[in-house]
């Protein structure tokens, strides 16, 4: 393994595309990423050449037995395709949250990586970020009476991103992660269609039955930011602790975590927390948006 190189290839050039041809580029000396090799990118768009990336079909990604990994940076409503295509080809896959848009095609593709014995990563940067590292240490060890997590971001196109608890994942991921399991007790969402604003609310129980509450709110002009108001029986934390920069960005430091899994430096233990919790949420976002859809109860 240790002069191993797997071919990558990138596939949709947004925001998180072109950020993936950099770091693949550009790898950090002596990391795991140095074992990747980017071939070219896949886009619907005619660019020629990226920098030094050179643009090749789908046909032949697919194809090339020099590809041996996806990197995948589409909209959220063509991964799961995307995803298919790519492993049904052979191909190890990364792609970006969410990994899909249903719970039942999350698990069908993760059941197919696992008979193709191929690695099947999804990107969790939010997990990443120093913020969050910091936060997760201070949550550590205290018992939580209540909390809220309530975030604000612009207007998405929802016949791209896919229903809020899926394009929204990475804050049920935080929740999950710092405070385990949680059950959905009920969720309800709003919307004024005529000043394109939206608003999710959920409501959880943890295993010890205390609740936590998501919000997840868009709008114009409305800026990107969390807000947290989680109490412990130690007192409340109502903001961020104070996090350092990190040096190493976070796609690259998910790029790293994917190459670790390419060359079989993750352990099994971790590698199923992170499938356990990954598939757990998807299952989650899937629930919400079942309750949010049902037709308002009529009480007689």
């Amino acid at each position: 393994q240790i002069n191993k190189m797997f071919g990558t290839v990138v596939v949709g050039v947004g925001i998180a595309g072109l950020a993936r041809i950099r770091d693949l580029m550009n790898p950090m000396p002596s990391s795991p990423s140095e074992h990747l090799k980017l071939f070219g990118f896949v886009s619907r768009r005619n660019f020629g050449n990226i920098n030094e990336a050179k643009q090749i079909t789908l046909e032949d990604a697919l194809r090339s037995k020099e590809i041996h990994a996806a990197f995948i940076s589409t909209e959220n409503r063509s991964h799961e395709e995307t995803i298919r295509m790519f492993l049904e080809a052979g191909k190890h896959v990364l792609v970006e949250y969410p990994m899909t848009l249903s719970a039942r095609a999350a698990h069908e593709l993760w059941e197919m990586a696992e008979q193709k014995d191929k690695i099947l990563h999804v990107e969790h940067i939010e997990l990443l970020t120093e913020e969050y590292k910091q936060l997760k240490k201070e949550v550590a060890g205290k018992d939580l009476v209540k909390g809220t997590l309530h975030f604000t971001g612009s207007v998405l196109d929802e016949k791209k991103t896919g229903f809020p608890a899926f394009s929204g994942i990475a804050r049920l991921t935080w929740l999950i992660d710092l405070f385990g399991d949680l059950t959905v007790t009920s969720a309800t969402r709003e919307k004024q269609a005529d000043k394109n604003y939206s608003r999710m609310i959920v409501h959880f129980q943890t295993a010890n039955k205390k609740p936590l509450i998501w919000i997840e709110e868009r709008g114009p002009g409305m800026r990107r930011e969390k807000k947290i108001n989680f109490c412990f029986t130690s007192g409340c934390l109502e903001n961020f602790p104070q996090a350092p920069r990190s040096a190493v960005g976070l796609f690259m430091q998910d790029q790293n975590l994917f190459a670790k899994k390419l060359l079989g430096q993750v352990s099994k233990e971790e590698l199923a927390a992170e499938k356990w919790r990954i598939l757990r949420c998807l299952d989650l976002a899937e629930v919400i948006q079942q309750h949010c859809e049902q037709p308002e109860k009529i009480c007689s």
